[in-house]
């Protein structure tokens, strides 16, 4: 993990700055972290511990599908939405893999990444993806392990949303993309599967969840029709919630019975929000 992207993270217990002494984190209160083995930094509060992340067969079905190519078109679009500078930070809040976020530093060698997740098996998968990218377990309820006003562009696809944070992390000037599904996503599967359907009031929901911190300056809608092969829908679904709640025999089952290839919608709204003027930065 590379001694730069450390200096902008902030301890979970003090929040005073960390800064990389060989293999651990170490804030001036003397609070140490020490770099896993598989190179990812894990500052969950000891409040979180044993709250539920993404299993390791959740997060093997993420690469494996992620892989594929399936859901380019949602990276596409935040990658031409970035509009990033040269040496830009992009924190991605519920990263997993990194797959959007790796994506969405492009070719720079300079643009840096910090890929948040409570996943220890996603930031096993996430130190890997680029070494551009600091991986870092955190619980996105709580205080973000991150100092104030340090990134350019946050990401936040399919995952949690803690808009105090967000904004506190965000530059004055930096943008928050967002992702979520709407009511076609999927819905060739959803039924006959028995997957976790997406809430009617999603819109309503995601608007009132960033309410007084940011305003939307604008949203697109990102459709394709995916083909996919019995395996791949397998892997889509169980790197999703849904895969908690699912008898997997009985979801082999069902998938073995689908057509092939499947014909299934891929479409998702793409938000884009700045933070309010009224956002308060801490001292």
């Amino acid at each position: 993990m590379d001694g730069d992207l450390v200096a902008v993270l902030r301890c979970p217990v003090c929040a005073d700055r960390l800064a990389l002494d060989d293999r651990t984190a170490r804030c001036p209160r003397g609070h140490a972290y020490d770099l896993a083995k598989q190179g990812y930094l894990n500052l969950l509060p000891s409040a979180s511990n044993g709250i539920e992340g993404d299993s390791a067969a959740m997060v093997g079905a993420r690469t494996v599908f992620l892989g594929t190519g399936h859901y380019g078109p949602i990276r596409d679009a935040l990658i031409l939405q970035a509009g990033l500078g040269e040496d830009d930070l992009v924190v991605e809040v519920g990263a997993g893999t990194a797959y959007y976020l790796t994506g969405v530093l492009g070719l720079s060698p300079h643009r840096r990444g910090i890929a948040l997740d409570v996943s220890k098996y996603a930031a096993r998968r996430a130190a890997r993806a680029d070494p551009r990218i600091a991986s870092v377990v955190c619980d996105a309820w709580r205080e973000l392990p991150l100092m104030d006003g340090s990134a350019q562009l946050m990401l936040n696809v399919f995952a949690p949303r803690n808009a105090a944070e967000m904004a506190r992390v965000l530059a004055p000037d930096g943008r928050l993309l967002v992702v979520t599904p709407n009511q076609q996503h999927l819905g060739e599967l959803v039924d006959v599967l028995g997957m976790v359907s997406v809430d009617e009031q999603k819109e309503r929901r995601l608007e009132e969840s960033l309410a007084g911190e940011f305003e939307r300056v604008g949203t697109e809608v990102v459709e394709e029709t995916m083909r996919l092969d019995r395996s791949a829908v397998e892997q889509l679904v169980l790197m999703t919630p849904s895969a908690r709640h699912l008898n997997y025999r009985e979801l082999l089952q069902r998938v073995g019975a689908l057509p092939e290839p499947m014909i299934v919608t891929l479409s998702v709204n793409l938000s884009t929000w700045l933070r309010t003027s009224s956002t308060p930065q801490s001292a």
